[in-house]
């Protein structure tokens, strides 16, 4: 028991999307918090699916004590007019009212694919203002990540600029370790972020160093990630998370794995899995970072 509460302790600054896991709901949170995870990321399939009612799951999720992480994920948002705008604003108060019964804190909204959108970086930010004003009476932040197959936002780097554009306190970014692996962005730049407008970090892996085309990167990301430490790009990841550590990032890291492995693996198998990811980044990766008063780290030597 002791050794269970001390691993809960070390990985409480990470958690699992459910989109790892197969099978009901309930049954992917109680593998979670058997393997000692506190936090849980979310999906609007999670609750629309659920035989009960999207109201079931939310009170599935209150039930198993674990908190959410964040909630996803709102597509194709940004940059439509006309009747496609309208229609996506509908969708959009409709995915804030289910992330504010689970009382999640944070709506993932990814960059948009459509070749309806614009690419006019200007009105991308007018409609996330939009969008995070829609977000304010629910007190819900809205993390935008730039997808590597994106239309016009494709990188990280292009996100926080749309976002610096928009200037809403509600409106921050999501970075997610996957997309900047597959196109290749400078980690550096990470270095030119607010820390306090990161509001969610994703991290997986994959198996290849290469995904030269767009098509490619949809294919991997929706097929084939692993997690942290299990892919060829362990280097690149543990410098982003020191990184973000250094920048002073303090929230949350969500393990988003889709893996067409591991939804046909027993729940058990593929949580341990995260489980042993998790341990590393918190005790091999992150163990040396000592807190210090003013919030500043140090390492210690060895």
């Amino acid at each position: 028991m002791t050794l269970k509460r001390s691993t809960a302790q070390a990985i409480a600054g990470f958690g699992m999307d459910t989109i790892t896991l197969a099978g009901p709901l309930e049954a992917k949170l109680a593998a979670m918090k058997e393997a000692g995870f506190s936090q849980v990321m979310l999906k609007a399939n999670d609750l629309v699916g659920h035989p009960g009612g999207w109201q079931a799951a939310v009170q599935a999720v209150h039930d198993s004590g674990l908190r959410g992480t964040g909630f996803q994920v709102l597509r194709d948002f940004e940059g439509l007019s006309g009747h496609l705008h309208h229609y996506k604003i509908d969708i959009a108060k409709m995915m804030l009212e289910m992330c504010a019964a689970l009382g999640c804190k944070v709506l993932l909204a990814c960059s948009s694919t459509s070749a309806h959108a614009s690419s006019d970086l200007d009105h991308i930010a007018r409609d996330l203002r939009k969008l995070a004003m829609l977000a304010v009476p629910h007190g819900i932040r809205i993390a935008f990540e730039g997808l590597s197959w994106g239309r016009t936002i494709n990188e990280y780097t292009t996100a926080w600029d749309v976002v610096q554009r928009a200037d809403c306190p509600n409106l921050g970014v999501g970075i997610d370790s996957y997309h900047i692996f597959a196109a290749k962005t400078p980690l550096d730049e990470i270095d030119y972020i607010d820390p306090s407008k990161i509001f969610l970090v994703q991290l997986a892996d994959f198996m290849w160093q290469e995904t030269k085309t767009f098509e490619e990167r949809m294919t991997t990301a929706r097929t084939f990630r692993v997690f942290p430490g299990e892919g060829v790009h362990s280097e690149q990841l543990v410098d982003l998370v020191l990184r973000l550590d250094r920048l002073g990032y303090r929230g949350d890291y969500s393990f988003e794995v889709f893996n067409d492995d591991y939804v046909q693996m027993p729940l058990p198998f593929v949580a341990e899995r995260a489980r042993k990811s998790a341990l590393w980044l918190a005790e091999e990766v992150l163990r040396c970072s000592v807190p210090l008063p003013n919030q500043m780290r140090l390492k210690t030597p060895g």
